[in-house]
């Protein structure tokens, strides 16, 4: 790895780092059940203050702490963003969509591993902000990737997601389609090869996922589990393969 390399992972890190600061208040405030507002106090009933009406801000004191582990999503938001950095090997327009979206993505796996459930909040503005982020990159000469083809990946997954939810309500939530939307376009842009094997691996993972919880006897065969987080990353398996393939 030569020294640009090298700097644009330590930079990548240092950005998922940072960014993943922020992400465990947003968490807690939008774990909620669908039926309850978003919180608006600590655990210790202080009142969220700050930037963005005090969705900004970091876990604060240990009383006001959101979460038992706050340096667990820096930690992982660094460590995908270092992964993304080092797979693309280059500065490429593409790559800084990636790191802008990405402490958005462990945003989301959070609440969801928390209440089961995708906020429309998040899922919603990511379905229209990814493709548009994507028509710029698009723009630059140092793009590895389509856009018309990141547009068809968005429809194609999204519809793919529509229709095993409507064939199977009880065993997909509506969020995980709205979420499909934004994952299709981001792999879609590298191709279709790799729109397929970034959704198959979030059906695997997901699977023996399940699969180790049955056999554990923490559930049942019906039991339902947290789909986001192995379709983010699939999904993030699927952007390193491409970014990696588009360098060689």
């Amino acid at each position: 790895m030569d020294a640009l390399s090298l700097a644009l992972v330590v930079a990548a890190a240092l950005w998922g780092g940072a960014a993943g600061l922020l992400v465990p208040r947003a968490a807690y405030r939008l774990a909620v059940a669908p039926d309850e507002p978003w919180r608006d106090a600590c655990p210790a009933g202080h009142r969220f203050a700050g930037p963005a009406g005090g969705w900004l801000g970091g876990p604060g004191r240990a009383a006001c702490a959101t979460t038992p582990a706050p340096l667990t999503a820096p930690l992982l938001t660094a460590a995908a963003c270092a992964l993304l950095a080092a797979a693309s090997g280059v500065p490429r327009p593409e790559l800084a969509v990636w790191l802008l979206v990405a402490p958005f993505g462990m945003l989301l796996a959070l609440v969801d591993v928390r209440v089961h459930r995708l906020p429309d909040r998040l899922t919603l503005p990511l379905a229209v902000a990814l493709p548009l982020l994507l028509a710029g990159a698009a723009l630059s000469p140092y793009a590895a990737g389509s856009w018309p083809t990141a547009l068809l990946g968005a429809l194609v997954l999204g519809g793919g997601y529509l229709v095993l939810f409507l064939l199977h309500p009880d065993g997909m939530g509506f969020g995980d389609v709205k979420l499909a939307v934004p994952l299709g376009a981001a792999l879609g842009w590298y191709g279709w090869g790799v729109l397929f094997v970034g959704a198959f691996a979030g059906f695997l993972l997901g699977a023996l996922y399940g699969l180790g919880l049955v056999l554990a006897g923490r559930a049942g065969r019906g039991a339902a589990i947290p789909f986001g987080p192995f379709m983010i990353v699939g999904a993030l398996l699927g952007l390193l393969l491409g970014a990696f393939t588009a360098l060689s």
